[in-house]
């Protein structure tokens, strides 16, 4: 079920779409890590040669800085988790209802998901067809 979740158009359209859209926040962590490090560096390098107060300064700043991306990467996190749930619980449903089609149309009493069974026929396997079936019904627009 999972595989099939995962290899619909439907789903990587949906991973490009939500990197393209987090892809601005990413961008403004990794610049405020790298402005986090520059302190650091700045802090090590000035050792002796930095007043207390420009130290002090520099340390306020970096503190700062922590807090800004602590705060950024954990709302980021948060919001990319929730998208990522949402187009998942989507597809999932949508996906169940594209393998009781299938079974049905192939007679079947019983599909079971192969990640938790030990042995199978391949052939037996209806993944590829329940992607098939899936972006036939769920076209991407």
């Amino acid at each position: 079920m999972r595989r099939a979740i995962l290899e619909t158009a439907e789903l990587k359209k949906a991973s490009v779409d939500l990197e393209a859209k987090y892809k601005p926040r990413q961008e403004e962590g990794a610049r405020l890590q790298k402005q986090l490090q520059d302190i650091q560096q700045q802090l090590q390098t000035g050792q002796g040669k930095l007043s207390q107060e420009q130290q002090t300064a520099l340390q306020s700043q970096g503190t700062r800085r922590q807090r800004e991306l602590q705060h950024l990467s954990d709302d980021l996190q948060a919001d990319i988790d929730r998208d990522r749930n949402e187009v998942l619980g989507k597809a999932q449903a949508n996906m169940v209802a594209v393998v009781k089609k299938l079974a049905e149309d192939k007679g079947l009493d019983v599909v079971v998901d192969t990640g938790n069974t030990v042995y199978y026929k391949s052939p037996l396997d209806l993944t590829n067809e329940a992607i098939t079936a899936y972006n036939a019904a769920h076209p991407v627009k």
